[in-house]
C-alpha cells in the first residue's frame, strides 16, 4: 500500500538532521536560525502537495471544548466591534471590505479536520466558511502575489502597538480547505475560538490559524508574523 503524503512527509522531516529543523527563539530573518528557517521552509515547500486534501473525519468527532485549548496573546478574548469588516487588498484588482453577512453569501464550504499544535496536542472541530481561494476570486487577486499577510485585531498583553498576524506562501493559502472560517461546530464562530472570523486551514500548525481577522493583504513575497518573529518557524506545514 503507499504511503500517504502527508505520512511520508512527516517522517522525512523527523528524519532530517536536526540542525536543519533547528529553530530557537530570537530574529529568524538574518543569521544562523534565518538561514536554517529559509532551508527548513524550501524543504517543507517542495514536499507539499497542494491537491492532497487532510482527511476528513466523520459527524462525532469532534473533541469536546473543554479538551480544544483556545489561545490568546492579550489579557482577555478579543470581542469584534459592531462595526467589523475584513478588509482585502494588496495585489488584486478589486480591494473590498466584507461585513459578515457579505462572507456568508459566498459559497460556504465546511470541513471536519484535525488541528495539530506545535505543542504536539491536536483535537478536532466542524468548521465553515468560504474558501479564500473564493475570496482571492472575488478580488482578483494577481498571479504574482505569492504570498497573503492575515491581521488580527488582537493586541499583546503587555504591547498594545503590536497585533498578531502571519503569512502564508501562496500554495498553501489557495489550498482548497483553506478557509476563512466564520462557524465552528454548527455555530457562529465564538470570539474564544477566533470570532467573527478567522483563518483555519489544514495544512499548518496552529499557530500559523490567525484568529480575529480584520486585514489580508496579497503580496509579492513575505516573511514574518508575530510568532516567527520570536523564533517559530515560518513555513510550519502539517
Amino acid at each position: 500500500m503507499t504511503e500517504p503524503a502527508s505520512m511520508s512527509r512527516r517522517r522525512l522531516l523527523r528524519a532530517l538532521p536536526l540542525g536543519v529543523l533547528a529553530v530557537g527563539c530570537g530574529d529568524t530573518d538574518s543569521g544562523f536560525l534565518g538561514l536554517m528557517d529559509r532551508v527548513n521552509g524550501r524543504i517543507e515547500q517542495r514536499l507539499f502537495r497542494p491537491s492532497v486534501l487532510a482527511p476528513q473525519l466523520p459527524p462525532g468527532s469532534e473533541t469536546p471544548d473543554d479538551q480544544f485549548p483556545a489561545y490568546k496573546i492579550g489579557s482577555a478574548f478579543p470581542v469584534a466591534s459592531a462595526s467589523w469588516r475584513l478588509s482585502v487588498g494588496g495585489l488584486v484588482e478589486r480591494p473590498r471590505v466584507f461585513s459578515l453577512e457579505d462572507l456568508m453569501r459566498l459559497p460556504r464550504t465546511d470541513i471536519r479536520v484535525r488541528h495539530h499544535c506545535v505543542e504536539g496536542w491536536s483535537a478536532v472541530a466542524s468548521w465553515h466558511g468560504v474558501k479564500l481561494r473564493e475570496l482571492a476570486s472575488v478580488v482578483g487577486a494577481s498571479p504574482k502575489a505569492r504570498s497573503v499577510e492575515f491581521h488580527s485585531f488582537e493586541t499583546d498583553a503587555d504591547d498594545a502597538s503590536e497585533h498578531y498576524w502571519s503569512a502564508w506562501d501562496g500554495e498553501s493559502a489557495m489550498h482548497p480547505q483553506t478557509l476563512i472560517a466564520y462557524g465552528r461546530n454548527g455555530s457562529p464562530l465564538p470570539p474564544a475560538y477566533g470570532g467573527p472570523a478567522r483563518l483555519y486551514g489544514a495544512v499548518k500548525l496552529g499557530y500559523k490559524n490567525v484568529k480575529w481577522l480584520d486585514r489580508l493583504i496579497f503580496t509579492p513575497e513575505s516573511r514574518g508574523g508575530y510568532w516567527e518573529s520570536r523564533g517559530y518557524e515560518w513555513f510550519a506545514g502539517v
